[in-house]
Parts: structure tokens; C-alpha cells; sequence
């Protein structure tokens, strides 16, 4: 009997079709990248709407690649891409060896993967260059089914492919299952914040309307509906288009007698099936999907001609569905049907053998379904060698969250009592399983889950005789933002006689690093050179070497030196790159990031190290950890030169790993600082609730500073002075810190609050208060006096705008104090402070009746800065400044006050508004015209922006200007947005037309 499994037709999806024609081929070009995902509930087509679309790509040229997840948690990482490229090998002719070369090349890629430190970057390198040969100059379409099931390493490589492949044109089409994405599913977080992105859309796939259901229900049974049965199959469907077809073949085959709910008309259909047909339904839908042909035979017992009848019958009365991989359902709602259906024996009995079928084809693909078979066969015993095997593997892949469940897995089918006659779990070292399952938690960012593990293996004692086990006991407590038990930690360690130097030496080592997590850059510097010289009579000690060089590198940078202190950090890095781990390799870039952005305020080299860094520990698992922490630098980065729209796609993109513990803590506050600044007062006020509970045990002066002085920001625009100024007074009752930078922003804010006080009248100025806020600038202008020149010249700004905020307290603000703190930060190119300082001096000439054009000036530039960032609440002060001065601000801004830095301009408008700010009323920005238009680029960028007007790659602009390809993808990003284009071929006719002005 033939199957109709691919003659229902699609109905009402046209408008979708075309949607996603345009935007994963028509609307993207070489070297661009773009996703869809499509969600809906079950049986609303999106499988059916894959399956067309593919079908549409492939005749317009694409090569288009299928995929489909595995409907466990524990599914084997990679599992739907590598099922993707055999299924596309399987097709591909005689005459295209070539393509088929390339496929199994990639395949072998695989398979090969030695499982090294280096192995993971290498491997997504090789998987890059392996689909352009596959693609052979053409796009490239890799369709997922089922991604609600996808595994994480599967995750990161999509991740890794959509941020570009040089020339390839790739796209990305992937169906959700809308109502698996409830609580905290991996998903539901990623697709809110991809939603935001403009590379990325969501498309929710609705049910059909009455005219679709109609029309859909006429097609099966060949013949319009009679108004009654068509109003019975509406409204029993509800739309959905797999409801419909099963009610609309009920009505033109006859049955009748249905129930209206599902589980009757399913369990119906099950019921009219033949004995065989009837069991093969039943394998397939206790078995993991797709169900091999040669599995299934093992698993029913039939002879092949009585087999093939029996899923002939299934598959015509739309149950199942045949494919070259395997069988399915035709829709997963039939397995949760079925699974009441079953007597546990008879449940038991047919994992048992599938079980079975898979040990007697070993291979390590089919470990993580042989732990699920075997364990719901009630076999913990067999199951528990299957789970380990899947764990190690996943570790071989870098797929941590994979590994971590497998290892929990295992700990469960170890402490299953066994009872009856099966084999009892082998003798396993409980607390073998116990340190790999919390390692891999900790990689994975599940700080407190890796804590609660580790407490279990040392039976919950404060502290464990072993070392090793306090070491890594500090390691957990410092990633979930617990510093002072981790100190604690680190030092008994350091303290105790039976530990070993090596032991010792790592103890120092990660201690000097979690010191200068502190801000204790001096203590951080003294014991990194004890970890140097314990680490010196140890072989082998890569790791303390590489963590130490780096905590003392940046310290001598902060303190002393800081070319030495940078060339030792780099050095630090190249040491990790050739032999460190991967925590190495990242603990060195993210030290290197923190140094450039921060300290040194080399902000452009340093948003570039963070990026890439975040590029390459994601290729080494360490996505939701340490991936999480350089974006975040790299946000703040791009925060501080006013690149605030680019800044909001970085903390989207970290947003994806659900971050925990510390992790969370230093992006929660990157995003808040971007809120502040933008005015959207209840994502700042979430955020900083969220944090404030995260430290609530307490934190590390780089998290509490930050959120005190963003909490002393957000309530001075809402006019709340006596918060803002709790606020600052805590921040100086509780640090510890060495940061001079960091106290003189706290030292800015307490003065500001009281400034603003003294000027609204609305609450009495501290005077206790402004006391400590004067001895903190003297603490800072001391310290940053012997602090390296870069320190220094960072802390300069904050003790300028210190001092002219005193000034503000003293009378009436002193103009000649808000210039200098302009020209302070007009230095950096920190272009918010600047506009800051150029609002304060006008607002001081005006007081002063003096110099009203210099006044109108300093507005103007100081408006064109906030408005350009789309800091709304500073535009709205510039704009109620200016109106009481009866100041234009739509004029062009004249010389003689001081120079916008044009170079710095970020952002745009738009980027502050449509997120809960409110925004005055006739609000615009003008957008440079003329011969201003090339104005907001650097100089760099102008020679960027020259070599892509000459149709260079990024590739040939980088080897004639002697940049790295990464950078200059930087370049043209930051082009892009400073030109408000969106493709090169826009950007170069801006180039061309003002060449010549």
C-alpha cells in the first residue's frame, strides 16, 4: 500500500514561505550568515513547513543539509550535524565524487577528533573549511528539526558557524516545539534574546485559520465539507493542521464513532492496526528517533517480508513515518498516547530489547541511547558502563553539559537498589564519580551544583584532609562569586604542612588570581611570585605558571610598569595556547582583556582581545563561564567609547548561556550599565535586584563597587539623592579595594549626589557625608600619584570631575574646572562623561551671565554626544538646560569651547528607545550630512572603509594593512554602525561621494 505521507498538502504557508526564501537567501550574500527559527506547537506543520522550504532552497541553488535532534537529554553531542551530512552523502550522485569526498572528509573530521586542549578550536577550524568545500561556492542551508532536543556542543558549533565562515553563505533553519520552551528550558532564554538580533528571526507558526482548515480538510477528503462536519472538524482541531488531516481521513474512510480528544482518535488508530503493525508502533514509540530499519527488526523478531507489512500498514494509516535514517511517529503526541497503554512489564521488556540490540553493535554513538534503554529496562546494572562511556566522550568533545548529566546519570544508576533477578551495578569508586560530575558542573556553570557535589564526596566536613579536594573546593566557591571562603580555602592549603609544592604552588597561583579578582593588585603581585618560585621546582606546572604570570603581569601594569607588566601577560598567553589547558588559555585571556579596557585603557586592541577570546574558549567549552566574562569586558569596552548599539548585540549574544554564580554577576552589571545609560529604569532596577541577591553573602569589590555606583547613577535621574547617596556610603564603608580607578567613579557619584541635592533643594546636603566623600579624592589622588602613568591618567578624570562637582557645592559650579574634566575625557574618547562635563560648564557660564554663545556651543556638542549614544535621561537634562536658556539646539555647533570627538561618536538614537524609557516629546538626532558624513570615523576606519570601497575582502585589507582578518571585521562593524548602513556596497557609496569633499 502506498503512503500519502508526502501528498497532504501545504495549506495558508505561503506568506511564511516567502519570509523564509528572502531572509536565508535572497536578502544575505557572500560571507553573511542568517537564522530562522520556527516555533509552534506540536502537529502545526513545522516540520511540514521545513520540509517545503528545504525543497524551495535546493531549486534555487542551495545546498541544503537535514538534520534532525535526538529526543533525550543525554543525546551524543554533534548528533544532528553529523546525521545531516551522512544523509546528504547518502543522496549525492555518481558524478559528484568530488562533493562526496568532501562530505566523508568532514565526517572523518569527527571521528578523528583527538579530544585535546587545542582539539576543540581546531575541529570547529577544520568543520569551517570542510562545509565550503561541500558548498563549492554555493549557500549553504543547514535545516534542524526538533531543536528543543539539541545538545549544547551542537549549540556552540551553530553559535560558532553564524558568526561567519570568510565567503560562505550559510544559513540556518531550525523547528522548536513551542510548548517544550516552558521554565528554565536552555532555549526559552536564547530565543528572546536572538529575537533582538538582526541577523536572527523567530518565526511563531500559528495554527491554520477557518478558511485554511477548510481548505486543508477539503483537500484529504477530496470534496468540500458539509457546513456541519466542517464546523465539527474546526472546532475540534482548533486549526491544527496535524488534527485536522487525522480528523478530515476519519470522514473520508468512514470510521466513525471517534472521541473528542486525542488521545481517543489516537489510540483508535493504534487499536484498527494489524498485530504486527501494531507492536511496530509500539517499538517506535518507546524507542529514541529516529528508529533504525535493522533496529527495529531486532527489536520485533519478525521475519523481513512480515516486518516491512507491518510498517507498510503503519505508515498508511499515518502513524509513522518512513525515512532513509530510520522510523518516527508522525507525531510525537502519539508516544505520550501510548505510554499509558503499556504494563510496566511490557515497558520494561521492550527497552530490555532494544537494549540488547545495541550491545550487540558496540560503538560509542549509541552509548548515550544504550544508558537510556537499559535503565528504563530497569537494568542499572548494564546501564551504568553505557552512561560513563557517554560521559567521557562528550568530555572528548568539549561538550561539558553533556558530560555533566551523563556523570549525574551515572550517579544515580550507581545508587539504584537493584531487586529482582538483574545484574546489580559494577563496583564503581562512588567518589570517582562524584569529582567527575562536579568538574563537569563547574565547566558547564553550574558553580552551585559542582559545591553540592563536592560536599557530598567529603561528607560534608568544612574542611577535607586532601589538598587537592580544598583546591578545588576554592576554585567552585570563587566561580560562584564566594570570595572570602575561597580565599580561606587557598590559604589553608598554602598553610599546611603534608601539602605538596605542586599543590602549594597551584594554591598560590589561583590565589594571586582571585586577589586581583578582589582588586588587591599588591597582594596579587606577591603571591604570583610565590607560585612562580614553588612552580619552579615542579614539573610540569604549566597551569600555575600560566595563572601566575598573568595575575602578575597585570599587577606590575597597575602598579609599577605597564609595558613590562603587558609583555608578561602576553607571554602568559602564548605559554597557554601551546600547552596550557582550557581554563589556562582563558583565565589568560581574560586577564589580558581586563588589563587593555581597563588599567591601560587601550580600549579598541582590548574589545578585540575579548572578543576573540570569547571566540575561542566557546570553541573549547568554556562558553556559559568564561566566554561570559570576555564579553562582558567587551561590552563595557564598547560601552565606555559610546559604541553602546554594538555593546547591546555582545551582551545579547552572552545573554545565550544562561549564565550563574560570578559569571552572571559581571554580565548582569555590563547590561545594567547599558540601562542606566539609556534611562530604562526598570531593566536597570531587575538587574541590580538580581545582583544584589547574588552577593547577598557577600562579594568581590569589582562586583559590589559597580553595583552600588550604577544603583547611585539610576537614582539620581530619578531624583531619589538620599539613595544615591546610601549608595556611595556603603561603597566607602566596604572596600577593600586598590582600584583607584574604580573609587574615584564611587568618590564622582557620592560628590554628584550631593551636588544634585544642594541644587533641587529637595534634600539637605550631608556634610558628614561630603567630609569622607573629600578624604576618599585624597585617598584616590594619593594612591593614583604612585600608581603606573596609564592608572594615573584614568584616575585624573575621575578626580576632574570630582573637583568640579565640589565646585558645584561651593556656589555656583566653576566653568574652568567642568573644561578641564572635559578635556580630561575628550582624551580617553569616553564620550559620555565628556557630554557630562560640557552640560556642567555651560550650566555654570549661565549662572554666571557670562560667555552665553560659548554656552550654546558647549549644549550643542554635549546634546549631539548624548543624543547619539541614546542616553536619555542625560539628553532630556542638556534639552531642559537648554530650554531655559532659550538655546536652539538644532544649530551646528561652532568652535571655540572645545571639540567633539567626532571619532567617538557611537550608537544612534534609536538605540535608546522602544525598551520601557521615556523619551521627550519631538526628540530627534540629526544625522551628519555632507561633508560630515565620513566625520565619526577614525582614522583607521577611513583607511578600512577606503580598501572595501576597492572591493578588498577582509582578508586582503588585513594583509595590506598588516591586522589581523578578526580586526578588521571589528573595523567594519564598527563602519557599519557609526554609517548607519547595513551592507558594503552602502558604505562604499558614502566613501565614493565624499572622496572628494
Amino acid at each position: 500500500m502506498a503512503s500519502d505521507v508526502d501528498t497532504a498538502p501545504l495549506v495558508g504557508r505561503a506568506d511564511q514561505l516567502a519570509v523564509l526564501r528572502a531572509a536565508l537567501h535572497d536578502e544575505i550574500g557572500p560571507g553573511q550568515t542568517a537564522a530562522v527559527f520556527v516555533t509552534g506547537e506540536s502537529g502545526v506543520g513545522k516540520t511540514r513547513l521545513l520540509t517545503e522550504a528545504a525543497a524551495r532552497l535546493r531549486d534555487a541553488g542551495a545546498v541544503v543539509l537535514t538534520g534532525s535532534c535526538l529526543d533525550i537529554g543525554d543525546a551524543s553531542p554533534l548528533h544532528p550535524v553529523l546525521q545531516a551530512l551522512r544523509r546528504f552523502d547518502a543522496d549525492l550522485t555518481a558524478g559528484q565524487a568530488r562533493t562526496s569526498s568532501a562530505v566523508r572528509g568532514l565526517l572523518r573530521t569527527f571521528a578523528e577528533d583527538s579530544g585535546g586542549a587545542d582539539s576543540a578550536g581546531a575541529l570547529l577550524e577544520r568543520v569551517s573549511r570542510g562545509l565550503s568545500l561541500i558548498a563549492e561556492g554555493r549557500p549553504l542551508v543547514l535545516v534542524l528539526d526538533d531543536l528543543q532536543w539539541v545538545d549544547r556542543t551542537t549549540r556552540q558549533l551553530l553559535l560558532y558557524l553564524l558568526a561567519g565562515l570568510g565567503d560562505l553563505q550559510l544559513s540556518v533553519l531550525a523547528a522548536v516545539r513551542a510548548e517544550s520552551l516552558q521554565g528554565a528550558h536552555p532555549l526559552r532564554r536564547v530565543l528572546t534574546e536572538l529575537r533582538r538580533l538582526r541577523s536572527v528571526r523567530v518565526l511563531d507558526l500559528g495554527p491554520l485559520d477557518r478558511t485554511g482548515t477548510d481548505l486543508l480538510a477539503a483537500e484529504i477528503v477530496g470534496a468540500p465539507l458539509a457546513p456541519e462536519a466542517a464546523e465539527q472538524v474546526w472546532q475540534r482541531s482548533g486549526g491544527n493542521p496535524f488534527v485536522v488531516e487525522e480528523l478530515a481521513r476519519d470522514l473520508r474512510d468512514g470510521r466513525d464513532g471517534l472521541s473528542d480528544t486525542l488521545r481517543e482518535i489516537f489510540l483508535s488508530r493504534v487499536d484498527a492496526l494489524p498485530r504486527h503493525a501494531h507492536a511496530a508502533v509500539h517499538a517506535v514509540a518507546a524507542g529514541v528517533e529516529p528508529v533504525e530499519h535493522w533496529l527495529l527488526a531486532e527489536v520485533l523478531g519478525l521475519p523481513e517480508a512480515e516486518l516491512i507489512d507491518a510498517l507498510r500498514e503503519a505508515v498508511a494509516h499515518r502513524l509513522l513515518v518512513g525515512a532513509d535514517d530510520g522510523y518516527r511517529l508522525r507525531h510525537r503526541l502519539v508516544a505520550e498516547v501510548l505510554a499509558h497503554e503499556l504494563l510496566p512489564a511490557e515497558r520494561a521488556g521492550l527497552h530490555r530489547r532494544y537494549a540488547e540490540a545495541l550491545t550487540r553493535v558496540p560503538a560509542d554513538l549509541h552509548q548515550a541511547r544504550l544508558a537510556h534503554h537499559w535503565r528504563l529496562a530497569g537494568e542499572p546494572g548494564r546501564a551504568l558502563p553505557a552512561a560513563m562511556a557517554a560521559a567521557r566522550e562528550a568530555e572528548r568533545l568539549h561538550g561539558f553539559a553533556e558530560a555533566h548529566r551523563h556523570w549525574t546519570a551515572a550517579l544515580q544508576l550507581a545508587a539504584t537498589p537493584v531487586t529482582g533477578p538483574v545484574d546489580a551495578p559494577p563496583e564503581v569508586d562512588r567518589a570517582v564519580l562524584l569529582g567527575r560530575a562536579a568538574e563537569a558542573a563547574h565547566k558547564s556553570g553550574e558553580h552551585a551544583r559542582a559545591l553540592s557535589l563536592l560536599a557530598e564526596l567529603t561528607g560534608g566536613e568544612p574542611l577535607d584532609p586532601s589538598c587537592a579536594v580544598r583546591i578545588q573546593r576554592a576554585r567552585y566557591l570563587a566561580a560562584a562569586g564566594r570570595s572570602a571562603p575561597a580565599e580561606a580555602e587557598y590559604r589553608s592549603v598554602l598553610e599546611a604542612a603534608e601539602c605538596t609544592a605542586r599543590e602549594r604552588a597551584n594554591a598560590a597561583a589561583r590565589l594571586a588570581e582571585l586577589l586581583l579578582h578582589l582588586g588587591r593588585y599588591a597582594d596579587a603581585g606577591q603571591r604570583a611570585r610565590e607560585a612562580l618560585e614553588l612552580a619552579a621546582s615542579v614539573d610540569g606546572s604549566t597551569t600555575e605558571v600560566v595563572l601566575a604570570s598573568s595575575a602578575l603581569g597585570f599587577s606590575e601594569a597597575f602598579l609599577e610598569d605597564p609595558d613590562a607588566g603587558l609583555a608578561v601577560v602576553r607571554r602568559a598567553l602564548e605559554t597557554a595556547e601551546r600547552s596550557g589547558g582550557p581554563e589556562d588559555v582563558a583565565c589568560a585571556y581574560l586577564h589580558l582583556a581586563e588589563l587593555l579596557t581597563g588599567p591601560l585603557n587601550i580600549l579598541e586592541e582590548g574589545v578585540v582581545v575579548a572578543r576573540r577570546g570569547a571566540e575561542r574558549v566557546a570553541e573549547l567549552g568554556l562558553g556559559r563561564t568564561y566566554e561570559t566574562r570576555l564579553l562582558a569586558i567587551a561590552t563595557n569596552g564598547l560601552f565606555r567609547v559610546g559604541q553602546w548599539a554594538e555593546a547591546e548585540k555582545v551582551v545579547a549574544a552572552a545573554l545565550r548561556h544562561r549564565p550563574s554564580g560570578a559569571d552572571a554577576v559581571e554580565l548582569l552589571l555590563a547590561r545594567c550599565r547599558l540601562s542606566v545609560g539609556y534611562g530604562d529604569v526598570e531593566a536597570s532596577d531587575r538587574d541590580l535586584e538580581a545582583v544584589a541577591t547574588m552577593l547577598a553573602g557577600g562579594g568581590a569589590p569589582r562586583h559590589v563597587l559597580p553595583m552600588l555606583i550604577l544603583r547611585a547613577g539610576l537614582a539620581m535621574w530619578q531624583g531619589r539623592h538620599d539613595v544615591a547617596r546610601q549608595a556611595v556610603q556603603r561603597g566607602l564603608t566596604e572596600s577593600r579595594s586598590d582600584d583607584v580607578v574604580l573609587l574615584g567613579a564611587l568618590a564622582w557619584h557620592g560628590l554628584r549626589a550631593e551636588a544634585e541635592a544642594h541644587a533641587s533643594r529637595t534634600v539637605a546636603v550631608d556634610e558628614t557625608a561630603v567630609r569622607r566623600l573629600r578624604d576618599a579624592v585624597d585617598r584616590v589622588a594619593a594612591k593614583s600619584a604612585t600608581a603606573a602613568g596609564p592608572v594615573r591618567v584614568n584616575a585624573d578624570g575621575f578626580l576632574a570631575l570630582c573637583t568640579a562637582e565640589l565646585s558645584r557645592l561651593d556656589g555656583r559650579g566653576d566653568p574652568e574646572a567642568w573644561a578641564r574634566s572635559a578635556a580630561e575625557w575628550d582624551k580617553r574618547n569616553h564620550p559620555y562623561p565628556a557630554a557630562y562635563s560640557r552640560l556642567r560648564q555651560a550650566e555654570a557660564l549661565l549662572a554666571r551671565r557670562s560667555r552665553s554663545s560659548t554656552a550654546t556651543t558647549l549644549l550643542r556638542q554635549a546634546h549631539e554626544m548624548a543624543s547619539s549614544l541614546g542616553a536619555v535621561p542625560l539628553t532630556s537634562e542638556i534639552r531642559m538646560l537648554a530650554g531655559r536658556a532659550r538655546v536652539e539646539l538644532t544649530g551646528r555647533a561652532q568652535p571655540g569651547a572645545g571639540r567633539v570627538p567626532a571619532a567617538r561618536r557611537g550608537g544612534s538614537p534609536s538605540s535608546g528607545t522602544g525598551r520601557g524609557r521615556v523619551v521627550a516629546a519631538g526628540e530627534t538626532a540629526a544625522a551628519p550630512s555632507g561633508a560630515d558624513e565620513l566625520a565619526l570615523l577614525t582614522a583607521r576606519e577611513r583607511e578600512v572603509l577606503a580598501a572595501v570601497a576597492e572591493g578588498l575582502t577582509n582578508k586582503e585589507i588585513g594583509q595590506r594593512l598588516f591586522i589581523s582578518e578578526r580586526t578588521i571585521g571589528v573595523h567594519v562593524s564598527h563602519i557599519f554602525d557609526k554609517l548607519q548602513v547595513r551592507t558594503r556596497v552602502q558604505a562604499s557609496a558614502i566613501h565614493l561621494r565624499n572622496r572628494g569633499e
